[in-house]
């Protein structure tokens, strides 16, 4: 070996060994960064994402903190109020005011007035002051409405939660409905090229016309716009999912587990273990009689019970107005001291220079008349409370006749899925048929393809009826009231 060959050698050493160092990722840096992988998320961690990131549910906690400040504040009013207030004042001029002189000198003119000095430079006052109410019927019903308030923002935390996962479980079926239609054309796309390459083949050696050719690759160029369009909607349907978990849009894919497309409805456990998940992500039964639907619905439906708090709280403020026409008694006490100097300020003067004050007592004001007032408020919160009762009224029999129409639907939903499972099953069966035949050449190249589009079309037809079945039952739970995942809901 030259010289020459040697330096090059030595030389070139430390690049082939940085090269191999990259490669092999023992320096760290920018040659190590690669694209992000798609996260994949089942539909219970979907849920709990949400339930953390929902900035409706972060602003119906807020409520709830506010409410239960706000009880708070209304305990406060039963609770003793003590005040404390210094004050002083610097008289530039002292107050004065002219008397009879006489007062002072009995030997003096009935007309002859003195002047006569009541205040001294420096003026201190302090005073300490307690009230307790022994009876107020408007603070002790205020405590009893800010009581059900909270309970009533509480409830609107539930519903509002029930709401995001209801939303975001129909998000993760469109993005597994579009992420099936993507697959099913990619599959589709995948035979016809193959098919469109057998038959090129076949044309070459004179076994197959220029028609089956063209047939094939118009069937390739119908499928092509499809499968972007799909692609276009999965990553649609990711950013919704993103929106309703409360998530930023540009933190990549997401990745479902599950297929709408290989879901059993009939049997549970021939599913696999995703499969299964997203079937058990349910809180209501469909089958249940329409009867315990109802009282279901009754009970645990977010609505009636936020109209059923609302009522309660109505009667509460019916009751604080009534309650204005009895006499309002409270406890009050005192202690004060005054205190007055000449020349420079010295903190409330001497003990000669002050006086003091102790005042005990108690006090009750009874309301006479208050110009109807007191009339007037409380039609109107026995109007108000007549038009919750209303409401609870129209939204109990909107209930009811909507748990009719979703039972249906569930039911039709799931009709429809097992038909088009056998139709899929038909179809397969089919396919394997006509490919078979074409292999033994019994079968042109136009029955497969038609065979294969029925097959693509069937299994896209059942991924759709299996979507619709789950929406509906997500949106049966939501109308019961027992959404999965959601604390409250049974």
């Amino acid at each position: 070996m030259s010289a020459l060959e040697r330096g090059i050698r030595l030389a070139a050493a430390p690049i082939l060994v940085s090269v191999g160092l990259l490669a092999s990722g023992a320096i760290p840096g920018w040659a190590q960064t690669t694209p992000s992988e798609p996260s994949s998320l089942t539909l219970e961690q979907a849920v709990a994402r949400t339930l953390e990131g929902s900035r409706e549910v972060r602003d119906a906690r807020l409520a709830v903190d506010g409410a239960r400040q706000g009880e708070m504040e209304a305990r406060g009013r039963l609770l003793p109020r003590v005040d404390l207030s210094v004050r002083y004042a610097r008289n530039l001029t002292p107050p004065a005011t002219f008397l009879p002189t006489i007062l002072f000198d009995p030997s003096a003119s009935p007309d002859d007035v003195t002047r006569v000095q009541f205040g001294l430079d420096n003026v201190w006052t302090g005073a300490l002051t307690l009230e307790q109410p022994l009876w107020e019927g408007r603070a002790v019903a205020g405590v009893r409405a800010a009581s059900r308030i909270t309970e009533l923002r509480e409830e609107e935390l539930r519903a509002q939660e029930q709401e995001a996962v209801t939303r975001t479980r129909l998000r993760y079926y469109d993005l597994l409905l579009a992420r099936d239609r993507e697959r099913l054309l990619d599959e589709s796309v995948a035979r016809v090229e193959t098919s469109l390459r057998q038959t090129r083949a076949l044309e070459a050696q004179g076994l197959a016309s220029e028609y089956q050719v063209l047939r094939l690759e118009v069937e390739l160029a119908n499928l092509e716009p499809l499968l972007d369009a799909t692609r276009t909607e999965k990553r649609a349907a990711v950013r919704a999912l993103r929106v309703a978990m409360g998530q930023d849009l540009e933190d990549g894919d997401i990745v479902p587990t599950g297929s709408l497309s290989e879901l059993v409805l009939d049997d549970p456990e021939a599913n696999t273990p995703e499969n299964q998940a997203i079937l058990a992500f349910v809180g209501t039964d469909p089958t249940a009689r329409m009867d315990d639907l109802v009282e279901a619905a009754r009970t645990d439906q977010s609505t009636l019970r936020q109209l059923r708090l609302e009522e309660g709280l109505r009667r509460t403020e019916l009751r604080a107005e009534r309650s204005d026409l009895l006499p309002r008694i409270s406890l009050f006490g005192s202690y004060d001291v005054q205190a007055q100097q000449d020349g420079s300020p010295a903190f409330f003067g001497t003990s000669g220079e002050r006086g003091y004050g102790r005042i005990v007592g108690i006090q009750a004001s009874v309301p006479l008349f208050t110009g109807f007032q007191r009339r007037a408020r409380a039609q109107q919160a026995r109007t108000e409370l007549r038009r919750t009762q209303v409401r609870m009224e129209l939204a109990a029999d909107d209930t009811e006749a909507q748990l009719h129409s979703l039972a249906e639907g569930v039911a039709d939903a799931r009709s429809r899925a097992e038909a088009q499972r056998r139709a899929v099953e038909l179809a397969e069966r089919g396919f394997r048929i006509i490919s078979g035949q074409f292999a033994e050449g019994l079968a042109s190249r136009l029955e497969v393809t038609d065979a294969e589009v029925a097959l693509r079309q069937s299994a896209t037809n059942y991924a759709e009826a299996a979507h619709a079945y789950l929406t509906a039952r997500a949106q049966l739970d939501a109308l019961v009231g027992r959404v999965p995942g959601v604390e409250g809901s049974r």
